[in-house]
């Protein structure tokens, strides 16, 4: 089965909590949460105490994709925020080493994210410490964004790249009932989804249909 997990990013949040227990209600398996700083992406979003918040409302898998420059300086914050897992973009660092090691010692699961323009060349040097790859088929920063197509190459790549290594291939940009089936058969096994879940006028059916694409994976 296909993991799906709706952005927080496209819910109102005038109504954060309801939106949250809706998509849970709905079956998804984990809560997208993008962190921006303003300085590597050109918008601002929300931080670790809001996240820290909302752990108590969900038992969903929480997701935390840090758009932002320097993440080391910001991971104490995100472990202690009730996260399961911290994904950080390969391009806001020189090196992922020592972040990947901090989150291991705090039991967080290890993700890398790769703009569209970066290649999954940069990703070999990591390889045996990730757990999670994050491929982005819009440039991050704002919701709502059309699909790239031209990564699905990219997502393809990265799924001959891992093997049969445990690591699990997320895609987040665009992601709708129409392009979800190409990220899967690319090798897609989490689909970011945020305007087409929580827009959506019956949310479950959206999630179902992208779960089950893994069942003809």
């Amino acid at each position: 089965m296909v993991l799906v997990a709706p952005s927080l990013l496209a819910a109102d949040f005038r109504y954060l909590q309801q939106q949250i227990e809706t998509v849970e209600k709905a079956g998804a398996d984990w809560l997208h949460l993008d962190v921006m700083d303003g300085h590597f992406v050109p918008n601002l979003s929300y931080g670790a105490d809001i996240i820290r918040q909302l752990r108590p409302i969900s038992k969903m898998f929480f997701d935390a994709h840090l758009m932002v420059a320097e993440p080391q300086r910001f991971l104490p914050m995100f472990v202690n925020s009730g996260v399961e897992q911290i994904t950080v973009h390969i391009e806001a660092t020189a090196d992922l080493h020592p972040i990947f090691a901090y989150l291991k010692e705090h039991r967080i699961r290890c993700g890398v994210s790769l703009k569209p323009a970066t290649s999954v060349d940069v990703l070999r040097p990591y390889s045996d410490e990730i757990d999670n790859i994050l491929i982005m088929t819009v440039e991050p920063g704002f919701g709502g964004q059309q699909f790239m197509e031209n990564q699905l190459e990219k997502i393809a790549a990265v799924k001959k790249m891992v093997g049969h290594r445990r690591i699990t291939i997320e895609v987040d940009g665009g992601i709708n009932l129409q392009t979800a089936p190409l990220c899967v058969k690319a090798g897609a096994d989490v689909l970011v989804a945020g305007s087409a879940i929580f827009k959506a006028e019956n949310p479950a059916e959206v999630i179902k249909k992208m779960q089950q694409l893994g069942e003809v994976k």
